[in-house]
């Protein structure tokens, strides 16, 4: 049989391994039940942040959450109704919150994001793309030098893998970033990131260009691999059965029933994010901009400024929540006090947050099944380079990656 991939998921991660499979000459279908670039690879800060490697789950996160859950001005949400049925997962992520594990993620992410401009760059190589990613220094504003201090920790692990940020305070600051209110006077500024525009015209841009590579995109939703010899041979969707010689599995948060067919139960849960558009706004920053005290960015971007972040826990089912969408508002208005814009655009959307910070990455057994998933925040940022490895993989290339850290059956095999 002519090699044939399944590629379930037409977000950055399975785009980008489609691109790069159809590159090495391997017949691809993308599938998924929505558009290209419709669901969480849309709606994010848009930031190629190179230096986002180092974990939620620092030393300290166990004592600080409980006054973090109750605190209303900061960034985290619980819709407590769901507490029950994430309590599993979540003990197994605050374990992790430890001065080992912490490292030891931070090194297993930094191989993934750490050249994200550059993996961006080579993915839109030849396609005529190069004008959706944008090299720009990425910020991060405090209050002041103290308040900067107080993240040290994450600081100096970043500082051991090559990012050294350049500091400026005071008047310096509000000559660097005008649009900054007066209550933010310190800065810490990452050169070498970047920004895509529109990271959702972005993900169509690469599917439309992969069907100019003679890839195949069918929208339909992806129910059953068909393992009856051992290894994948073909995928049952709502649109009939697609054959193929191996899959690849990049559809985000929804690839955990997936890999439960392979009898697998991958500790996976949404780590739902908002964001809000102000549309044809004045005011804004230009360039990325993380805000410290809310945890948010604010990016400049094709439609307006996007504001970008929050963690909330609360599953799929349930619709968008007040609170976060508030907060967001409140704290833009804030942190950019001459911020107008002509309308504004909401959205909550959910990140694949696996219970050690780290994706899948590679082959289940000898199915013939790939992983590409679990990449918590940095699925933007890190998508190319994963679909990079994953392509390589199957491809038969040289990979020079140690991918040991993403093993994807490193979770217990017990349903």
């Amino acid at each position: 049989m002519t090699r044939h991939v399944a590629v379930i998921g037409a977000g950055i991660v399975g785009v980008s391994t489609a691109i790069w499979l159809r590159r090495a000459g391997i017949d691809v279908t993308v599938i998924d039940r929505g558009a290209p670039g419709s669901g969480t690879s849309h709606g994010n800060a848009g930031v190629l942040a190179a230096c986002a490697m180092v974990p939620v789950t620092s030393p300290g996160l166990v004592t600080k959450a409980p006054g973090m859950l109750l605190n209303p001005d900061f960034p985290l949400f619980m819709r407590w109704g769901y507490l029950p049925k994430l309590l599993p997962w979540l003990r197994k992520y605050v374990a992790h919150a430890n001065e080992a594990d912490t490292r030891r993620i931070a090194q297993g992410l930094t191989p993934i994001v750490g050249d994200a401009v550059e993996q961006h760059k080579s993915l839109c190589d030849d396609l005529g793309l190069d004008d959706w990613v944008r090299e720009s220094d990425y910020c991060f504003a405090y209050a002041n030098r103290a308040a900067f201090e107080a993240e040290s920790y994450t600081w100096a692990l970043r500082k051991e893998a090559g990012f050294n940020p350049m500091l400026i305070e005071g008047q310096e600051v509000r000559d660097y970033e005008p649009a900054l209110g007066p209550d933010l006077g310190f800065m810490a500024i990452m050169k070498n990131h970047g920004f895509i525009r529109s990271p959702g015209g972005y993900v169509q841009a690469l599917a439309q260009a992969f069907e100019g590579m003679g890839g195949t995109i069918l929208q339909a939703e992806v129910k059953d691999f068909d393992l009856s010899g051992g290894a994948v041979s073909a995928v049952h969707t709502t649109q009939g059965t697609v054959n193929c010689t191996e899959v690849v599995l990049a559809t985000g948060v929804w690839s955990k029933p997936m890999m439960a067919k392979l009898g697998l139960n991958v500790p996976l849960e949404s780590e739902r994010g908002y964001h809000i558009v102000f549309e044809d706004a004045t005011g804004g920053p230009a360039r990325p901009t993380m805000v410290a005290s809310g945890k948010f960015v604010a990016t400049p971007m094709e439609q307006g400024v996007r504001c970008a972040g929050i963690v909330e826990f609360g599953g799929l089912e349930a619709g968008a929540s007040k609170a976060p969408l508030a907060f967001l508002r409140r704290h833009a208005a804030k942190a950019f006090p001459n911020l107008k814009a002509k309308s504004e655009v909401e959205w909550l959307g959910h990140r694949p947050a696996t219970s050690d910070s780290l994706p899948l990455i590679g082959q289940v057994g000898d199915t013939k099944v790939y992983t590409a998933f679990g990449h918590h925040h940095i699925g933007l940022t890190g998508g190319p380079k994963t679909g990079r490895l994953v392509a390589g993989l199957i491809a038969g290339a040289q990979v020079n990656t140690d991918l040991a850290p993403y093993h994807p059956q490193r979770f217990s095999t017990k349903t």
